[in-house]
């Protein structure tokens, strides 16, 4: 009798723990990191945060079940939140480096792109990345751009600034002679800009962009479950759907 009940209670017990962990997994809300200052990719307008980001995450939201919680702050906090808990991933265009898989980890890539020099328009001295010897050159803080600067051969003829805005701005004003980002945002700003800006030459340095997550157990669980969710998404159109929709050309998928 006894041992009856001990083993009716020990599956009651066994049942509760299941739900409980079943129910916290439902509950579980992924915390997405971003600047909200990243046009197309994360900005604000009209106080909405939106961008392709925003709804790559919202789908992701869908396919997983997961709650998405935004969180925006300057670009270069993004990694010091994302080691600090505070934050799950971070979607902002990060670049998958050495440096950071070293560190984090990371999510197949969903975007593929490269890094693109940009002038103030009719600057007929850069025509391209070769062109940059003994110029100043702005990148935003906190980027992958400045380590691909230092890469070039010639990286110690070029003067490097970081910014946390107005690249553009001093761009187009004279007070740089050229700034670097990647070549769908490049391409993005100029249109969407009132300031005199154009591409210079061809895109440089394949870049492939994904999602951190902290390198321990509980992060590359997330970061299996989101994992899945992207080649899901992959698969039935929606990540090309949504770059559509923000690009006019799919940067999902390799040209």
């Amino acid at each position: 009798m006894f041992k009856a009940i001990f083993q009716a209670t020990a599956v009651a017990s066994f049942l509760t723990a299941a739900a409980t962990t079943v129910a916290q997994a439902e509950d579980r809300s992924l915390t997405v990191g971003m600047s909200g200052g990243y046009f197309p990719f994360t900005f604000v307008r009209q106080d909405v945060l939106q961008g392709f980001e925003v709804d790559v995450m919202n789908a992701v939201g869908a396919e997983t079940g997961l709650g998405i919680e935004f969180e925006t702050m300057s670009f270069s906090g993004l990694v010091g939140a994302l080691d600090a808990g505070r934050i799950d991933t971070i979607a902002n265009q990060i670049t998958i480096t050495p440096e950071r898989e070293a560190k984090f980890a990371f999510t197949q890539a969903y975007v593929l792109d490269g890094a693109q020099v940009v002038t103030r328009e009719g600057n007929g001295e850069i025509g391209g990345v070769e062109d940059l010897r003994g110029k100043i050159v702005a990148v935003n803080l906190g980027s992958n751009f400045e380590q691909l600067l230092n890469e070039l051969p010639f990286a110690d003829e070029v003067t490097i600034k970081t910014y946390e805005s107005n690249i553009a701005q001093d761009t187009a004003l004279g007070r740089v002679d050229a700034f670097v980002m990647d070549r769908v945002s490049s391409a993005q700003l100029i249109q969407e800009s009132p300031l005199p800006l154009q591409l210079a030459g061809q895109p440089f340095s394949e870049i492939r962009n994904a999602l951190p997550f902290r390198d321990d157990a509980e992060g590359r669980a997330l970061r299996d479950t989101v994992d899945a969710a992207l080649t899901t998404l992959r698969e039935n159109g929606t990540l090309t759907e949504i770059s559509l929709k923000w690009f006019g050309s799919d940067i999902t998928a390799a040209q």
